[in-house]
């Protein structure tokens, strides 16, 4: 089988899914934006051929390259992880005869308005939403909805450009910051209180293969504004054993369903709180920020290799052990500047060795990332536990115990 994958070399984590379809038998074709020359070799002896073009996101560009592809061998697949690919590839694939995520699946994937409208008419329980297209239709969308409310992207990923709107005021700052008093349109939401989690899958042909459970805490929004919090998520070794996480399990399904989700990956977001359960967005993709790797580290198995053995021969090759709970911490800077030192990081190291998956932390003089840059952005550490609680509780002792100096 010819698999295209799209920008094999970055962020680094995409050198994973070749490597992953190779070892699957696949011949994988690569098409990004690093030149050639300048491919690491990790992930330069997965591909049998590779094309540079100017922008993977430019639809004309992708489309020349895989139709000159398609003109010397017969291409069974395009593949893309990145959010911001998605859409490209998915009009590139339809334009070309190839299987795969169709662009209306791609399209409901990335328009959260659009997502919940359909999603809300199929009976799924979501937050009331509209995709606001000047400031007039946000207005009167919080007169009705009434406050707090959610401002986003309407194709976003994360909590990146996302507000919380509390008042008329803080309405009116959004309206400017988001350009929306200038035609841009964007996806304002209804606040759902509760607490904040993600689902993720690989499905076969529309029918989930794997599937994964994880916890935020805190919720994403506020992790990603305070600095004094050290946030992390675990992924849970529960989901067969607690009879709490059917519910999810079956959302997740019935949403799968309604967008016509095929052969993929998919990361999708939920909260629980009084309203019950509650569909906040999904992805039509892998999640981001290491979770596959905690799923890994967790389950005794690649998880890569089995996306590509669901891509390239529509099976999968192990089933997951459920052995532990994986999780990560994220370890902040006090400040914005550059790296200066790390406190007490030797303590934990020698009591919870056997736990820690693996870390990073930058060395000292590294320029340090805001806050609002994400879980990976500067240090942290990725344990695991035979239990849930236990691990959540070790990693709340990391996050407490651990300083990061920045100067």
């Amino acid at each position: 089988m010819n698999v295209i994958f799209i920008e094999p070399s970055f962020p680094r984590n995409q050198q994973k899914f070749p490597r992953a379809l190779a070892e699957a038998g696949a011949n994988v074709i690569g098409i990004g934006e690093t030149p050639a020359d300048g491919l690491p070799s990790s992930v330069k002896q997965y591909m049998s051929h590779y094309e540079q073009v100017g922008s993977v996101v430019r639809e004309d560009w992708l489309l020349k390259t895989v139709q000159f592809i398609q003109s010397k061998v017969p291409v069974h697949r395009i593949e893309a992880t990145v959010e911001a690919h998605i859409m490209a590839a998915a009009r590139v694939r339809e334009q070309c005869g190839i299987p795969g995520t169709s662009v209306k699946t791609a399209f409901l994937c990335r328009d959260k308005p659009a997502m919940k409208d359909v999603l809300r008419e199929a009976g799924v329980p979501t937050a009331a939403s509209i995709g606001a297209k000047d400031a007039a239709e946000a207005r009167a969308f919080a007169a009705d909805t009434g406050y707090p409310l959610i401002v986003k992207p309407r194709d976003g990923a994360g909590a990146a450009d996302t507000y919380r709107v509390d008042s008329d005021e803080d309405l009116e700052r959004v309206i400017r910051a988001t350009g929306l008093d200038h035609g841009r349109s964007v996806a304002i939401e209804e606040f759902i209180e509760g607490h904040e989690g993600f689902y993720d899958t690989i499905t076969i042909d529309g029918q989930v293969a794997h599937d994964f459970v994880s916890h935020y805490y805190p919720n994403v929004l506020e992790a990603m504004r305070t600095r004094w919090i050290s946030p992390q998520f675990i992924a849970t070794n529960r989901i067969d054993s607690a009879p709490d996480y059917q519910e999810v399990r079956e959302m997740g399904k019935r949403v799968i369903e309604v967008l016509e989700i095929e052969t993929s990956a998919t990361h999708m977001e939920w909260f629980y709180g009084p309203k019950g359960l509650r569909f906040a967005e999904i992805g039509c993709r892998p999640p981001g920020v290491g979770a596959w790797d905690l799923y890994s580290a967790a389950n005794d198995f690649d998880i890569y290799r089995e996306w590509a053995e669901a891509i390239t021969h529509g099976r999968t090759h192990k089933r997951p052990s459920r052995r532990f709970s994986a999780g990560v911490v994220a370890l902040r800077p006090d400040r914005d500047g550059s790296i200066a030192g790390y406190d007490n990081i030797e303590q934990i190291h020698q009591r919870y060795r056997e736990n820690i998956i693996d870390f990073h932390l930058p060395s000292v003089g590294t320029p340090t990332q805001g806050v609002e840059a994400g879980y990976m952005a500067n240090a942290w550490i990725r344990m695991r536990h035979p239990d849930y609680d236990e691990l959540r509780r070790i990693l709340n002792e990391v996050g407490e115990t651990v300083q990061v100096r920045a100067e």
